[in-house]
């Protein structure tokens, strides 16, 4: 049986078609094989994208002027999208929030330090600084604090356990569990996602890669043992989500109405299929099924649970709850 192709989202698929067009008209002509391989498509997949720029109208060089390509014998051509070619100046929030999300960054991975990572951060903070110029300057009246009050004393911590190829000891809270676990950690990067500061590394307790997120870090010291990080570990594609299922996990399955089908573009879903009257149903893989029971109470009479019984009766039983202290 082959797999179902991944469904794409609206947003997916604008970025990707402003992503695109600049490449191929940069290039010229370019081929049809290459650039699918380039963007991780199919060839029907690119030939679709390409069909949806062309019903594109730009006001430059005209008013309503189409874009022209063709993809003609195995190669692509665009000509007339010199409004997209062409860099976009970033807008004042656009511009503050950059430079807000770096000057976090450059806290993480330690600003100051030169010849580092922060040096670099510094470095690209001050050059989108001076190309942004007076649309930047709301930024400089943002003040960012790191969530837990020890946290850029662990950073650097981390920082110099890294530096040094050291092993760590880490007591970390986990609030699944409301308890302070005690592990070995082989460090292998500082990272910021979402707004919040991660450990990345070799837990020797889990025998696997974790995140650990620092401000659930109670405290960190450097063993003056070496960090031992398998070769086959590998780092967490981030930009693919946070945290990624595993088939050991609960396969959770959700109706949605067509008031929450927005669901199915927000979260990581195993399978989607179109029912009747505009309904989903979608597969949703967790090890923890808490935050699906808040999703579908959150959700109301615009989503049913499909599967797994008990979780449906789990979400039955705190609406029922809820709904008694009305009276």
């Amino acid at each position: 049986m082959s797999a179902q192709p991944r469904m794409v989202t609206s947003a997916e698929r604008l970025r990707r078609l402003l992503a695109l067009v600049p490449y191929v008209a940069a290039r010229r002509v370019v081929g049809l094989a290459e650039t699918a391989a380039t963007f991780g498509m199919t060839e029907r997949e690119l030939i679709d994208d390409l069909n949806l720029a062309w019903c594109v109208e730009l006001r430059a060089p005209e008013p309503y002027c189409p874009i022209d390509l063709s993809y003609e014998e195995g190669e692509i051509s665009i000509s007339q999208a010199e409004s997209i070619v062409r860099p976009l100046r970033l807008a004042a929030d656009e511009a503050s929030a950059l430079l807000v999300a770096l000057r976090m960054l450059a806290d993480a991975v330690g600003g100051g330090e030169a010849g580092g990572d922060g040096d670099a951060v510094a470095r690209l903070i001050a050059k989108i600084e001076d190309a942004a110029g007076a649309a930047g300057a709301p930024s400089s009246q943002v003040t960012i604090q790191i969530e837990h009050p020890n946290a850029r004393g662990m950073v650097a911590t981390l920082n110099a356990a890294l530096a040094a190829g050291k092993r760590v000891h880490l007591r970390h809270y986990a609030p699944k569990r409301d308890e302070a676990t005690e592990r070995d950690v082989d460090p292998m990067r500082l990272l910021v996602v979402e707004g919040r500061t991660y450990l990345e590394g070799w837990c020797r307790r889990a025998e696997g890669v974790r995140l650990f997120r620092l401000d659930r870090v109670l405290s960190v010291d450097v063993l003056d043992v070496p960090a031992s990080v398998p070769a086959t570990a590998e780092q967490v594609d981030v930009d693919a989500g946070l945290f990624q299922p595993s088939p050991s996990d609960v396969l959770a399955e959700l109706e949605l109405g067509p008031a929450a089908r927005w669901v199915a573009e927000d979260y990581p879903c195993e399978s989607v299929t179109e029912l009747a009257d505009g309904w989903l149903r979608v597969g949703l893989r967790t090890p923890d099924t808490a935050w699906v029971r808040r999703l579908a109470l959150r959700l109301g009479e615009d989503a049913r649970v499909a599967a797994p019984a008990s979780l449906a009766d789990e979400v039955r039983a705190s609406a029922s709850a809820a709904l008694a202290l009305y009276d």
